[in-house]
């Protein structure tokens, strides 16, 4: 199972986050090196770290391709440029983040790249779009299913996620 969360606070070429999440999906799909096979409800979350941002849209998508998991994440790079992400400070408000977050349940530490995500486990904005389309998934490194990792989250990385 590959998977990509989907991320913004900001309104894209194509729109408000919920085009951008669809064009950005589509993006990724039209060469047909990979398909999109599922894709959560989309949920809004508060802006992090400054709550005066604007809030967050999230989602998470599986995939199927045959790029590696470098490959698919230059993929991924590519398709937040073209939708006019820049990279600059950490946590800043933007038009469109793709994360590579699971990759067939590989270990990898190299070159930039760290499967899995090392964040999701510690992100509701992630886990609960995650369960809508993998509620049997379970966190490679720690054998965690979806629910059990919710679980242990602190109430205050939860409050104000929800679906749209």
């Amino acid at each position: 199972m590959i998977l990509i969360a989907l991320g913004a606070n900001l309104d894209s070429p194509a729109g408000p986050p919920a085009a951008s999440f669809k064009a950005a999906l589509a993006a990724l799909a039209e060469d047909g090196t990979v398909e999109v096979t599922a894709c959560s409800r989309i949920y809004r979350s508060p802006a992090w770290p400054d709550p005066r941002d604007p809030e967050f849209r999230n989602a998470v998508a599986e995939v199927r391709t045959n790029l590696s998991p470098q490959d698919l994440l230059l993929r991924l790079h590519g398709v937040e440029e073209r939708f006019g992400r820049r990279r600059g400070k950490a946590n800043a408000p933007r038009p469109l983040d793709l994360d590579l977050l699971d990759c067939d349940g590989m270990l990898i530490d190299q070159d930039g790249l760290v499967l899995p995500h090392p964040c999701l486990d510690r992100r509701a904005f992630v886990l609960l779009p995650l369960q809508d389309i993998a509620p049997s998934w379970r966190h490679p490194r720690s054998g965690l299913g979806v629910l059990e990792l919710m679980a242990a989250l602190p109430r205050s990385l939860k409050d104000g996620v929800v679906p749209v």
